[in-house]
């Protein structure tokens, strides 16, 4: 017997696609690009895992597969596709003169834009909890973007110095923005990068004591 409405030969609609994609399918990508506008159109207190699954058309099950929380998608989806993009190409071009206060700029500039989408704390939250968000913190900040500058740079124990940078930067963007501590909070971004700038300067150029057990040079 054939429904009202429906033709001949056919059935019903086939149901939509839930949990695992096919093999091939790029569903991480999926999920990122589907998190990313999901983000932009709702900022990240109005965006929950089961929106994101909405968007992408598949269970929610499967975002908590390949994402432990929700600061962990926005830490990927966010922070490294569309931050980590833009400080990489503001220290495309630095020179050992200008190195140190163009990166303190760069910082302020990313920890500002995500200090005003509310998302900074989320994302510290989710570092001090989550040792996937502490890798992928970590991938951006240290591998992806001050290792590569302090190698540019030629200098000498560049993941030493790269690290010492990461305690300044990173250190910076807590006491500003997350604990808020008076008065670097409330300073103008010139009068920080020339208070910080010589401290990351002397990270990246200057002569760093011996490690234990290791001759002077």
């Amino acid at each position: 017997m054939v429904r009202r409405g429906q033709a001949d030969g056919e059935g019903p609609p086939p149901p939509r696609p839930r949990g695992r994609r096919a093999a091939g399918a790029d569903t991480r990508g999926e999920l990122l690009a589907a998190a990313s506008a999901e983000f932009a159109e709702h900022g990240l207190d109005g965006t929950s895992m089961r929106g994101v699954a909405r968007r992408a058309g598949v269970d929610p099950a499967l975002v908590h597969h390949y994402f432990s929380s929700k600061e962990e998608l926005f830490t990927e989806s966010v922070v490294t596709a569309q931050y980590l993009p833009l400080a990489a190409r503001s220290l495309s071009g630095v020179t050992r003169e200008d190195a140190a206060e163009t990166l303190v700029r760069t910082v302020l500039l990313v920890w500002g834009r995500l200090d005003g989408r509310g998302a900074l704390r989320a994302v510290v939250a989710s570092v001090a909890r989550s040792e996937v968000a502490r890798d992928l913190l970590r991938e951006l900040v240290l591998r992806r973007l001050l290792l590569p500058l302090v190698r540019r740079l030629e200098v000498d124990e560049p993941e030493r110095r790269a690290a010492l940078v990461a305690s300044q930067v990173v250190g910076l963007g807590m006491v500003r923005y997350v604990v808020r501590v008076e008065p670097l909070a409330s300073a103008d971004d010139e009068t920080v990068v020339a208070e910080v700038a010589p401290t990351v300067a002397r990270y990246l150029f200057g002569p760093l004591p011996p490690l234990p057990g290791t001759p002077p040079s």
